[in-house]
Order: C-alpha cells, then sequence, then structure tokens
C-alpha cells in the first residue's frame, strides 16, 4: 500500500499535473503550427521561389538503386529507397516551422506576463529625517565652519 500512496502523492502535485497538461497541449499547439506552416505560409515560400512544394528541394548525393519503382524527383520516394541526399527544403521546411512556433510561443509567454503581471506599487516617500540626525548635522555644519 505504500507504494500506491507514494504514487498518488507524486500524481498529485502541482507540476506534474501542469508538465502533463503543457504535454498535451504542446501536441495540439505543434499540430496547429505545422498546419500553419505546410499549408499556409510554405507553399507561398514556394512560390516565391518558383516551386508549389518547398520541402521537395534536395540534392541526391547517392546513386539510386537498380529496381527503383519510384519517382527519381520525389523526395520522399528516394528517401524511402534509402538513397543518400541533402533534404535543404525539407530542413528549410522544419526551421521555418520551429521559427513560427517560437515566435508563437514567445507572444503567449508575453502576454501571459503581462496579464499575471503585477504592477510595482509605488516607491514610498522617504521618511522624514528624525530631529535628533537633524541637530547633528547642523552641529556638524557649524563645526566645519
Amino acid at each position: 500500500m505504500g507504494l500506491v500512496s507514494e504514487f498518488k502523492t507524486f500524481i498529485n502535485r502541482g507540476n506534474v499535473m501542469d508538465l502533463a497538461v503543457g504535454v498535451i497541449i504542446g501536441g495540439a499547439f505543434a499540430t496547429i503550427t505545422k498546419s500553419l506552416t505546410d499549408d499556409l505560409i510554405m507553399p507561398v515560400v514556394g512560390f516565391i521561389f518558383g516551386g508549389a512544394d518547398f520541402s521537395g528541394y534536395f540534392l541526391r548525393l547517392g546513386e539510386i538503386p537498380a529496381g527503383f519503382k519510384g519517382n527519381p524527383d520525389s523526395y520522399a520516394d528516394l528517401k524511402a529507397a534509402g538513397v543518400a541526399m541533402f533534404g535543404w527544403g525539407e530542413f528549410l521546411t522544419v526551421f521555418v516551422n520551429f521559427l513560427i512556433l517560437a515566435f508563437i510561443i514567445f507572444m503567449l509567454v508575453k502576454l501571459v506576463n503581462k496579464l499575471t503581471h503585477k504592477p510595482e506599487p509605488e516607491a514610498a516617500a522617504p521618511a522624514p529625517t528624525p530631529e535628533d540626525i537633524v541637530l547633528l548635522r547642523e552641529i556638524r555644519d557649524s563645526l566645519k565652519k
């Protein structure tokens, strides 16, 4: 029974539940970001650079194996066949996806910080100097003269 109660204590910690919620929301958010990148942004980038599918840009490094049945211009077919390739278009797609995700997370954190930020209390006016200190200062100044 000790193991069950330890597990219950572990699960009931706030940070474990927060982590679980974060992972689930992060997975769903990654799907949205991937669609934003693949379906909206990269087609525009591909159009600007002269191709509809930007992720298909690659440089074939290895030879096509004998008996290859796929399209020799298809990144996915060549990759499935194990051909060595420099897939710069796919990397660029993933990199742009990362930048978009990082920017959106930055904006979300900035918004949450703005909503949860409590304004600093205004600095109170300095307390008046006690009379004995004022008197000692006057004596000091008189002695200097």
